[in-house]
This record gives C-alpha cells, sequence and structure tokens, in this order.
C-alpha cells in the first residue's frame, strides 16, 4: 500500500512489531514528526521474524515461507495488516507526510537495514519493548532490534522510548 508519495523525498524507515499495541502510536507520531521536520517520507515496515525471504519483487514486495520444517511450506506474499495501516494512515491524518507500508520477512534489524539501503533512507525509527519478562527474555536469546541495528549498519537509528521514566521517576518494571 502506498500514500501520496514521492520517490524523490527522501526516506525514513519506521519499524513496527508486527500486531497492534499502544507503543505503535507512539513511535508513528515520534516517526512522523521527525519525517515533516525532515521533510521525508515515511516507510512504514513490518518485519515476521517466523519466515524467511524466498525472493523480493522488482515492486518491492517479499515472497517468503515459513523457517519451521514442520509448518506447511508454502510460499506466500507477505501483506501488511490492513488493519494496522489504516490505524497507522488515521494516526497520520492530521499530518501532512506521506507514507507507504512494506510487510517484511526474516531477521528484524537485517530487512529493515535492506529496506533503508535500498531506500537510501535518512534513518530507521524503531521502539522499545515495553518491559516485561517475555521481552527481556527475547533481548537476551535475540538480542534488541535497536542494538543490532545500531552496530550493524550504516544508517542512524532513531530508538523511541515507549515507557520513559521522567525527573527521576522509577522506571515501569521498577515499580512494585
Amino acid at each position: 500500500m502506498t500514500g501520496a508519495c514521492s520517490a524523490r523525498r527522501p526516506a525514513l524507515v519506521v519499524g513496527l512489531a508486527p500486531g497492534k499495541g499502544k507503543q505503535h502510536d507512539h513511535v508513528v507520531r515520534q516517526a512522523a514528526d521527525f519525517a515533516a521536520r525532515l521533510r521525508a517520507r515515511l516507510i512504514v515496515a513490518t518485519v515476521d521474524p517466523t519466515r524467511y525471504e524466498v525472493r523480493r519483487g522488482q515492486d518491492g514486495s517479499v515472497v517468503a515461507s515459513e523457517i519451521d520444517p514442520d509448518l506447511a511450506n508454502e510460499e506466500v506474499t507477505e501483506q501488511f495488516d490492513p488493519t494496522l495501516a489504516d490505524h497507522v494512515a488515521r494516526i497520520l491524518a492530521a499530518s501532512s507526510v506521506p507514507c507507504s507500508f512494506h510487510a517484511l520477512a526474516g531477521d528484524p534489524a537485517r530487512e529493515l537495514a535492506q529496506l533503508a539501503e535500498e531506500l537510501d533512507a535518512l534513518a530507521i525509527v524503531v521502539g522499545t519493548r515495553k518491559p516485561g519478562l517475555r521481552a527481556s527474555a527475547h533481548d537476551f536469546f535475540n538480542g534488541s532490534v535497536a542494538v543490532h541495528l545500531a552496530h550493524r549498519q550504516k544508517r542512524p537509528v532513531i530508538v523511541v522510548p515507549v515507557d520513559p521514566a521522567l525527573n527521576g521517576e522509577p522506571l515501569p518494571w521498577e515499580e512494585q
């Protein structure tokens, strides 16, 4: 899906976790603010880490297959979640920032970096994970997408805090 997007405008890639959550609103608003200030278009991407890219079409579409060999191993063109696209479009409605949507598959950091490289993006915007045991375990075993991006590609990475603590207040996961 593509909004009124000019390829001549610089791009700012924003990576969102598949599914929906309140963190998307904050990350999208912050990314749109940066894009407006930079006179850039916003490229909103999700990456399915349970699939891998088989091939990429000339139009940027991604054909992917399941990583798990026990699951049906058919090749499917990745589709950006239409509910999420509508949600993002509503957030951006008051802004003049043009946007497009990309559905990718594979390692999120690698795929976002590759998309940014292909588009010659100014930067990549990602949000922090909400605190919790599941997020902590994922980051321990797999590492943070933001950290991987910061260390493994050449573009600036803008990390938007999802639950910031202000003025020395305890962080949400420190309160009990």
